[in-house]
């Protein structure tokens, strides 16, 4: 695997990239929430329909590439995991479409730190590619699916770690500083004072001996014997007085604050409450995911449905519905009221909940109370009712006249 190891010092001497920021805790949890959370959405192809309305649509060629599997190496998840794991890391991520006579048969990923894009000198947009074996090669626009994130020229995304270098440098460094510690027995530096004066012989070697008998985990608690008037004195900043902890804290939120993470999806749940963990992951799919499902929607229109396939009647989308349910009172009190209301049947509320459909198709009818109408059909005045479905009233008696008695039988009262 072609790694890139290079990268720009940070102000901690620490060389920063895409490699060696994974090797950060938090950078690496926010990275795979990200990647986790958008690969696991179903990600289908609809057909539009002329009533503005939007179906399914199995039959297109591209319906098991983008559903199933874009290569026969890997799956979806793992294919756009991978993609959007390039895309938190360097700010683009690149595809080869492979394409035959009958359309696009895979995608295959591409290393983004291999990639250049550019244009030619007639102007359309290129990518040149450093192969595994170190050979270019060149693409043109339509042989390269490109997701990108912000950029400065509408060509590249800006990488995130490069733009946040010093905060992961500093991430690293005080990572690195707690295992050196922790490594010397949890203390800090110190000097070996001698009350003569040593050559730098006896010096690196009194150095070396006292190392290796005290340094690292293995050999702390251990007893140091002290000759010829040596005496030990400790010299730097114990960790809680140079606020390391603090230090940590704020690293971890700055880069969670990077990618729009909440902190109790990487395992920070000091502040956290179950009401507000509740609202901060319905928000994380409203202002973090859904901007980046936006994106990858819009690129895969553009790059992967030509006229021929489809761009006017076909598009594709993520089906996000699981991850904006609430709690279970919460959706079936919304269930009730849209069902109620007559805009969701029982069968579509089931498939919700992922359950099968009422048998006989009685789940399919829309119902709705007796006593609800439209304002224009309220305001209508009584249409008249014909003659021969008119219901029988009984006719008032004449101004005058009383009623007639009911007969008897017989007469004169017999």
């Amino acid at each position: 695997m072609d790694m890139q190891i290079a990268g720009p010092l940070s102000a901690t001497g620490l060389a920063i990239n895409p490699e060696s920021a994974m090797t950060s805790a938090v950078v690496y949890a926010c990275v795979n929430v990200l990647a986790q959370a958008i690969a696991s959405l179903p990600l289908l192809v609809y057909r539009r329909l002329p009533d503005g309305g939007k179906e399914r649509a199995p039959e297109h060629r591209l319906y098991p590439i983008l559903h199933d599997q874009p290569n026969p190496e890997m799956t979806a998840y793992e294919f756009r995991a991978c993609l959007v794991g390039h895309m938190a890391l360097w700010g683009n991520a690149y595809a080869e479409i492979e394409r035959s006579d009958a359309g696009i048969n895979a995608l295959w990923p591409l290393r983004p730190d291999r990639m250049t894009p550019g244009r030619d000198d007639g102007g359309n947009l290129i990518y040149n590619y450093r192969m595994p074996n170190g050979q270019p090669k060149q693409f043109q626009f339509e042989q390269i699916m490109h997701w990108r994130g912000l950029s400065g020229n509408g060509i590249i995304g800006y990488s995130p770690i490069a733009h946040a270098a010093e905060a992961v440098g500093v991430d690293l460094a005080t990572r690195q500083y707690g295992a050196r510690f922790f490594g010397n027995d949890s203390r800090p530096g110190g000097i070996l004072v001698h009350p003569k004066t040593l050559t730098d012989a006896a010096a690196n070697r009194l150095k070396d001996r006292w190392e290796q008998a005290h340094k690292g985990l293995t050999n702390s608690q251990r007893v140091a014997v002290l000759e010829e008037g040596i005496t030990w004195t400790q010299i730097g900043i114990p960790p809680e007085e140079a606020q390391f902890l603090e230090t940590r804290r704020y690293q971890r939120s700055e880069i969670a604050a990077l990618y729009r993470v909440p902190l109790h999806l990487i395992n920070d749940l000091e502040r956290a409450t179950f009401s507000n963990i509740e609202h901060q992951s319905l928000e994380f799919v409203t202002y973090t995911l859904v901007p980046w499902l936006v994106q990858i929607e819009q690129a895969i229109r553009r790059d992967l449905f030509a006229i021929s396939e489809g761009k006017r009647t076909h598009f594709a989308e993520h089906l996000v519905d699981g991850l904006l349910r609430g709690d279970i009172q919460s959706r079936y009190a919304a269930y009730n009221i849209a069902h109620m209301g007559g805009w969701l049947s029982a069968d579509e509320i089931r498939a919700f909940e992922n359950m099968n459909s009422i048998p006989g198709g009685d789940g399919q009818a829309y119902w709705m109370p007796m006593n609800m109408q439209t304002v224009e059909k309220a305001l209508e005045p009584p249409k008249p009712v014909p003659a021969g479905l008119a219901p029988f009233v009984k006719p008032a008696p004449d101004e005058g006249e009383d009623e007639a008695a009911p007969e008897e039988d017989g007469e004169d009262g017999e």
